[in-house]
């Protein structure tokens, strides 16, 4: 199919301007995210409802039926009043999907929900981060990973944080108390765990051990960017864009590299892979309805 057919069938989906609720289903490593949206074809987009459930050592797939069936009851709808269900990330063996869609174009195409502005998302989640460029209608341009070292994951912050003794929702508040941070290793985890350890021991205080850190993962992210050549606003999406402090460390990264780039969160922004998720396959749904029609 080349462009102009593509486009002349995205006009057709278009017309279809019956409401649907759809579902996005985002298993991650460490938490499971579920929403529900209302679209109408015509460009209306609504959020009905989203919950991010963390999985603690729990078997995935229950924990995302519970919460779909909790979005469920909290929007006044059942099961089959939903269209598609989508699933992104490591939900290819949810049973109730529908399809499942690759984790990129999920989150870009939830981001660009979040972030109509937006031309780039930092994913940064708990196992890698990554930047991807997309389009104004969310389509994939081009990306960036971070290398199999965890240094710039969640993980590793997690990791941190549970040796320093704090708590993960702590850290952000933590890091933007700090007065004099102390660099670290920005290549290896495990490098970068032994600096925090050596710090600990000089008496370093835990904010600037934090911030460290923080600006050690922001400039990671932030030449992931710098790679793909992108300006105006980025969205952070995954669990990491809560962390206040980490954002800040990379507007501030953004800032020393002389990129023209507008580091923004959203409250929102750890749903941006099941948004996605949820939103191509109220694209699909329409498709396939298109083509029942054409053939009958």
């Amino acid at each position: 199919m080349d462009n102009m057919e593509r486009d002349a069938q995205e006009r057709l989906v278009a017309q279809d301007a019956a409401p649907m609720l759809t579902a996005g289903v985002d298993v991650g490593s460490a938490v499971v995210k579920v929403v529900l949206v209302e679209t109408d074809g015509a460009g209306g987009e609504r959020l009905i409802a989203g919950q991010a459930e963390r999985i603690r050592r729990r078997d995935a797939i229950p924990v995302a039926r519970g919460v779909f069936e909790s979005l469920l009851r909290e929007a006044g709808a059942g099961a089959a009043d939903v269209t598609y269900v989508a699933t992104t990330g490591e939900g290819e063996n949810v049973p109730f999907r529908t399809g499942h869609f690759y984790g990129m174009t999920t989150h870009a195409r939830g981001g660009l929900f979040l972030e109509p502005q937006a031309r780039a998302i930092i994913d940064m989640g708990a196992l890698h981060t990554r930047a991807v460029a997309m389009d104004e209608r969310g389509k994939v341009l081009g990306y960036r990973m971070t290398s199999q070292c965890a240094s710039g994951s969640g993980q590793f912050l997690e990791n941190i944080a549970r040796y320093l003794g704090v708590s993960l929702e702590e850290v952000g508040t933590l890091s933007l108390q700090a007065d004099a941070p102390e660099s670290c290793s920005s290549i290896c985890a495990v490098l970068a765990e032994t600096d925090v350890i050596n710090m600990v021991s000089r008496g370093i205080s835990l904010p600037n051990i934090l911030k460290g850190i923080h600006s050690s993962m922001a400039g990671r992210a932030i030449k992931l960017v710098m790679s793909l050549g992108i300006t105006g606003p980025v969205l952070i999406t995954g669990g990491l864009a809560a962390d206040q402090g980490l954002v800040a460390a990379m507007r501030e990264s953004a800032v020393g590299q002389k990129m023209t780039v507008e580091v923004r969160s959203n409250p929102q922004s750890i749903l941006s892979g099941a948004l996605g998720a949820a939103l191509w396959g109220a694209f699909r749904a329409r498709k396939l309805r298109l083509r029942e029609r054409m053939a009958s």
